[in-house]
């Protein structure tokens, strides 16, 4: 709503309608803000956490460092991958993004950005990303970024997100695909390794992602998102929380055999037995009647991928 002004306004009236000009914002700022709303569209926090899995994969694929060229290639084309199927998704999801708590202050939601808008950049990032890895990698790791932006946002995010439980489960398959990318752009193929440590990130999805679901339930229930924590008792959820997060463990141990030196093999058996020790406590808390702190898992979660890749990186030079 908008105030009229009084043609006998006073002097201090006249003062504060001055400051109101003087508080709009100016041309440079309007910038700034279409810039920082169109790098929200991207979750860069998922595109971070996408990369530090991926780049690791990489030296381990290459056995030391990498060519420069291809590793910029793919952490470029990878960043615009996975911002192009962050984009995309906030465009499916605008009409539930608006009734979560939790995603309330994105662009779509606060008009910062047009849902056309959206859709365009989404689409133009994300065929950049195609173009760019085709051309300075190979066909096969382009085939799979094109791959993990469509499954993501068809059969993810249109199909599967609102319509069942096991959306989480399933969607771990786009969120896993970076490494095979990454391992495909510096070898042209694949083999039992990069499918190795594709398990390990996915089988790390349903535990991180239940966690923080476990903390939003009633955001999701509101929006009519059937995520498991909201159509499941919190025992199940607990419970399928720690089945994951065993294979998670077990999937990071069998990579040492395969491909690592001890360096690797004994620090997937120390984050992994710390995050077991966090889960069964999380489980067990929660037997009790005591009060649990779901996030303090999700959290973790990433310290613990982020600490395993760091591990395998360094790895591949020993």
């Amino acid at each position: 709503m908008s105030t009229v002004a009084d043609p006998d306004t006073s002097a201090a009236g006249a003062a504060t309608a001055e400051s109101a000009q003087a508080a709009l914002p100016t041309g440079r700022s309007r910038i700034g803000a279409v810039v920082k709303a169109y790098v929200a569209l991207t979750k860069p926090r998922i595109v971070e956490l996408l990369l530090i899995t991926t780049v690791p994969t990489m030296f381990l694929a290459a056995r030391g460092l990498p060519s420069i060229v291809t590793m910029l290639v793919v952490v470029v084309g990878g960043a615009l991958a996975a911002g192009s199927a962050n984009a995309l998704n906030c465009y499916i999801d605008r009409d539930i993004d608006q009734v979560m708590r939790r995603t309330s202050t994105r662009p779509l939601v606060r008009h910062t950005v047009s849902p056309r808008a959206a859709l365009v950049f989404g689409l133009v990032i994300g065929v950049l990303s195609v173009v760019l890895i085709a051309a300075f990698t190979n066909l096969l790791a382009a085939g799979l970024t094109l791959a993990s932006i469509v499954y993501y946002d068809v059969v993810y995010t249109l199909l599967l997100k609102r319509r069942t439980a096991a959306s989480t489960f399933w969607g771990g398959i786009c969120g896993s695909a970076p490494v095979l990318i990454g391992w495909a752009a510096v070898t042209g193929g694949l083999g039992w390794t990069p499918w190795m440590v594709f398990a390990v990130v996915f089988f790390w999805q349903p535990p991180h992602f239940w966690a923080l679901a476990i903390k939003f339930k009633k955001d999701y229930a509101a929006a009519g998102v059937p995520m498991l924590p909201v159509v499941a008792s919190l025992r199940r959820v607990l419970a399928e929380t720690i089945a994951y997060s065993w294979l998670m463990v077990a999937a990071s141990v069998a990579v040492w055999p395969l491909a690592t030196t001890p360096v690797y093999g004994i620090a997937a058996i120390v984050l992994g037995a710390l995050f077991l020790v966090e889960v069964h406590r999380l489980y067990w808390r929660h037997q009790r009647g005591q009060k649990i702190k779901p996030m303090y898992l999700f959290h973790w979660s990433i310290t613990y991928l982020t600490l395993l890749f760091v591990a395998l990186a360094v790895d591949a030079f020993l």
